[in-house]
């Protein structure tokens, strides 16, 4: 999620409901280091996956992203490893933002973590290669940039159908 972007609902903890509208209050807050921190497991096991041309590192990636996508980004074993050993060592202020857009994230990562494993699955070699690239690429830009394409997806399609 970047931070400079006006309709991401990132926020600092003393202000946590001030950018939010009415609707938005239902919905957790999580701590926007978090899926960085994610990404850059999800990076490591793509390229395990790349590297190694085995199924298993994607089998157990898509199993975060299927985690992610059906209970939030918070309840993955990359978020309890994030929670328990690397936040506790932060400081500042915790910023935070709304939970749909990386879960959202979560849901296009399992979409090509589906595809990436029908092309091995297959001996699609084109189909496995580009899906789990892909899907690198992405958790790349997140994880070194802070940038998150499923995110901003998100953030895309919800005002168009606004509209």
């Amino acid at each position: 999620m970047t931070f400079d972007n006006p309709i991401a609902l990132t926020t600092s903890k003393s202000d946590e409901t001030s950018s939010l509208n009415k609707d938005e209050k239902n919905y957790p807050l999580i701590d926007a280091r978090g899926p960085r921190f994610g990404a850059l497991i999800t990076v490591i096991m793509l390229s395990l996956t790349l590297v190694l041309d085995s199924a298993l590192p994607l089998l157990f990636q898509g199993l975060v992203f299927m985690i992610g996508a059906t209970f939030g980004p918070q309840r993955t074993p990359y978020a309890f490893i994030f929670k328990k050993l690397i936040k506790p060592r932060l400081r500042g202020d915790v910023p935070t933002e709304d939970v749909r857009p990386p879960q959202f994230a979560q849901a296009v990562g399992l979409v090509f973590a589906i595809f990436a494993l029908l092309g091995f699955a297959s001996s699609s070699e084109p189909l496995f290669l580009i899906a789990t690239s892909m899907a690198l690429a992405a958790a790349f830009l997140n994880a070194a940039f802070n940038y998150c394409l499923g995110c901003e997806m998100y953030l895309l399609l919800t005002r168009a159908f606004k509209r």
